[in-house]
C-alpha cells in the first residue's frame, strides 16, 4: 500500500487565490487507503476509553462516525449556526476575515463523557478550539484531538496546547 499522503491531492488557489487545499476525496475513494487511514487513526487513539466522538462540520463527519463505530461510542456533529434542528449551545469564533458560529446539541454530551474530537485538518486551530470550548461547557472531558492532516506551519496546535493533539500527516 502506498503512503496515505499519496492519496491526498493538492488543489492550488482553492477556495481562493493563495490557498493550497488538501483534497482527501481520492483517499476516501480507495477502499484500501480508507481502511488503512482508519486503522492508523485508531492506532493514534490506542486504548483510550471514548464515550463520544465529536466531528467538526463538514469533513469531520466523514471519518468521525467510522471511528465512533469502531470505538463503540456515539457520534456528535458540531455544525455551523442554524444547521442543527434541536436546542443548541453556540460559540462565536474568529475567522481570518470576520466571525462564525459553531453549535452543538444541548443533549449531545453528558457531564463526564470522555470525548475524542476529530476533524480532517488542523490549520489555525480556531475551529477546533471552539469545538473544545463547547464540549467542556457541557462537562465533557476531551481525551484527544485527532486529525488526519496537520498544517504545521499554521501552528494550530498552539490553540490546543491543553490537549493531547495527534495527526497522521503533517505538512
Amino acid at each position: 500500500m502506498k503512503n496515505i499522503d499519496s492519496f491526498i491531492r493538492e488543489i492550488t488557489d482553492f477556495p481562493k487565490p493563495g490557498i493550497n487545499y488538501k483534497d482527501i476525496t481520492p483517499l476516501l475513494q480507495d477502499p484500501a487507503a480508507l481502511r488503512e487511514t482508519v486503522a492508523r487513526l485508531m492506532d493514534l487513539i490506542g486504548d483510550l476509553k471514548i464515550d463520544k466522538v465529536v466531528g467538526i462540520e463538514s469533513r469531520g463527519f466523514l471519518l468521525g462516525p467510522i471511528l465512533a463505530e469502531k470505538l463503540n461510542a456515539g457520534f456528535v456533529p458540531v455544525r455551523k449556526s442554524g444547521k442543527l434542528p434541536y436546542k443548541t449551545y453556540a460559540e462565536v469564533y474568529d475567522l481570518e476575515y470576520g466571525k462564525d458560529i459553531l453549535e452543538i446539541h444541548q443533549d449531545a454530551i453528558k457531564k463526564g463523557d470522555s470525548v475524542l474530537l476529530h476533524d480532517d485538518v488542523l490549520a489555525t486551530g480556531g475551529t477546533a478550539r471552539t469545538a473544545c470550548n463547547l464540549i467542556e461547557k457541557m462537562g465533557g472531558k476531551i481525551v484527544q484531538c485527532n486529525f488526519l492532516i496537520e498544517l504545521t506551519y499554521l501552528n494550530g496546535e498552539l490553540k490546543l496546547r491543553d490537549y493531547d493533539v495527534r495527526s497522521l500527516i503533517g505538512y
